[in-house]
């Protein structure tokens, strides 16, 4: 009985903050002595029943900064080579069909949003309070993000005729929005068929709906209905690089809008789970499954970025929550927490960096630099005369890893003064 009394009061010491919620294992419950009887396991089932999920909710998942980090310094990593003449071939995008390490990037980023987002919108669905007011905020935040999109795509020259109009902080905003009015709207059975109708019904009207001068199923970067839409909708000089697509484009937004789904449901059911290994070891199976169904789905609507497709949706985000374990078992678990410390510096301020680097690194090429009789930019200056020596593969990865790591210090001095940016 003595034993039930002392895990009681430590399971109310946890409530109150007295003790660390990292130490309390459900395993104990299994522990104690039954002789006390029937009435003092009610009484153990009551106390984990409600102290136990207050504990889970309180606590900052210093996994979820760390794997946004992770995916956030993986983008700067990828998108500042030295020279895009020389990158290894996991730093490059899939030239269509198929995946690579750097196609898993973005939507591990858009599944952290998603994760954060079960967080962040609990307190509306669970308390049944009015989303008038916190769908206002959502649709403040998208847009403004939409906003800076678009500024980062024109900086420092604004063109209108040819301004690009979509983009990474574009697609955020846009998935992201979509995915909250689903989450605050539609019961959590409602929420999985949207996201089940969407991948369904984007593949049926990707193959089955006739593109003039194409016809139907034509999966190329011409011929494709995404890319139709785009160019009916906004017209080829407002795509990306004024071609015939656009990767961020606003078919495909839809189920990207599902990669944040999945975010929040994995987000949704870990608000409820202990910080244990039976935990992670969940997510890393869904994880497993959901590649493996990415994979198969592949054979009938192939893995593509660009398209966002249904089977890309299952086979990203697959890696993106067996990731998120991983991270999830050490630092939340395990509490390995100095590995992850950079990461969640980067992770506290993943928009702000991204935004940043995106204008620093279009400065960086457009400033001029007289060099040996020669006009060149001053980032070719700086990879030519510094990083190049090292050989052109070699040179052009380390020049992308300084520029991460230059901003990681950027970034630990807002860490250090408490600087964070909100969008």
């Amino acid at each position: 009985m003595s034993q039930g009394i002392a895990f009681g009061a430590r399971l109310f010491a946890l409530r109150d903050g007295t003790t660390k919620p990292d130490r309390v294992n459900h395993t104990e419950i299994v522990k104690l002595p039954c002789k006390t009887g029937i009435v003092s396991v009610v009484v153990f089932e009551a106390l984990c029943s409600t102290v136990l999920p207050t504990i889970q909710r309180s606590r900052r998942l210093m996994s979820l900064d760390t794997f946004r980090g992770i995916a956030i310094a993986c983008m700067i990593l990828a998108n500042n080579p030295g020279t895009w003449g020389a990158i290894y071939p996991p730093l490059r995008h899939a030239e269509w069909h198929g995946c690579t390490p750097t196609d898993l990037i973005f939507p591990s980023f858009l599944f952290a949003a998603g994760v954060a987002m079960a967080f962040s919108l609990s307190q509306y669905i669970t308390s049944h309070a009015t989303s008038e007011p916190v769908g206002w905020r959502i649709l403040r935040r998208c847009t403004l993000l939409f906003v800076l999109g678009v500024i980062l795509n024109g900086f420092p020259y604004y063109s209108w005729e040819t301004l690009r109009i979509l983009g990474i902080l574009q697609r955020i905003s846009l998935a992201y929005l979509i995915a909250a009015l689903v989450v605050l709207n539609l019961s959590v059975a409602r929420q999985w068929l949207f996201a089940i109708a969407v991948l369904v019904g984007y593949q049926i009207a990707m193959q089955l709906i006739p593109v003039p001068g194409f016809g139907a199923g034509d999966l190329s970067p011409e011929g494709n209905l995404a890319a139709f839409i785009d160019r009916t909708i906004l017209g080829s000089p407002h795509l990306w690089q004024r071609g015939p697509f656009d990767p961020e484009g606003l078919l495909a937004t839809l189920p990207a809008s599902v990669t944040v789904l999945m975010g929040y449901f994995t987000g949704d059911w870990l608000r409820r789970q202990l910080f244990d290994r039976g935990t992670s070891l969940r997510m890393a199976i869904a994880g497993i499954a959901c590649i493996i169904s990415g994979w198969l789905w592949g054979f009938g609507f192939p893995i593509n970025k660009a398209l966002w497709t249904s089977s890309f949706v299952l086979f990203s985000g697959g890696w993106a929550l067996l990731l998120f374990a991983i991270c999830y078992q050490l630092a939340d678990v395990w509490n390995w927490r100095s590995w992850a410390f950079p990461f969640k510096v980067f992770g506290l301020n993943a928009i702000f960096l991204f935004f940043a680097s995106g204008i620093v690194s279009r400065l960086l090429v457009r400033i001029p630099v007289r060099w040996q009789g020669d006009t060149l930019s001053l980032k070719m200056w700086l990879y030519k005369t510094i990083f190049q020596p090292l050989g052109n593969m070699e040179g052009s990865l380390a020049f992308a890893i300084v520029t991460v790591v230059i901003w990681w210090f950027v970034l630990y001095g807002l860490y250090r003064k408490g600087v964070f940016f909100k969008v």
